[in-house]
């Protein structure tokens, strides 16, 4: 499977090793600093998904994320939050609309798995077959909300 995504992260090491990661699953991937470069390159890139962490300078993921779906152009993009996933960072992506969340740490094949999965569907999905957030201790329910 192919595809274009774009990574968003401040540390350098962490946007290195998603890169490497799903280029070698075959994805085109294009990385930024902050969600401010994020929404600078977008409409320029295309992707058809984007990881966000959340805490980064000038922008953070939360606010980039809202952005994405407020802008009629980018609204349908999967979104992923990667990043520590408290429960207020995953409160604040349900509500900009972010479709999946990976806590970090995290094991390369799960971002690789979630990547897929978002890439093909648009959602996570849980055992049960609802939209989830993958957490280190599985798929917790993560409604995306209406409008």
């Amino acid at each position: 499977m192919s595809g274009r995504v774009l990574v968003v992260d401040d540390n350098k090491v962490i946007r290195q090793l998603i890169r490497v990661n799903l280029e070698l699953e075959g994805f085109e991937v294009v990385t930024a600093a902050d969600g401010a470069e994020c929404l600078e390159i977008v409409h320029r890139v295309r992707p058809d998904v984007v990881t966000l962490d959340v805490v980064m300078p000038r922008l953070d993921g939360l606010q980039a994320a809202a952005r994405l779906r407020a802008d009629v152009r980018t609204r349908d993009i999967p979104i992923a939050i990667i990043s520590a996933c408290t429960q207020l960072e995953v409160d604040g992506g349900r509500a900009a609309g972010v479709d999946a969340f990976l806590a970090k740490p995290f094991e390369p094949v799960e971002m690789v798995r979630l990547v897929r999965r978002l890439m093909g569907c648009g959602q996570v999905e849980g055992d049960d077959g609802l939209p989830g957030v993958r957490t280190p201790g599985g798929v917790e329910p993560a409604v995306r909300p209406a409008g």
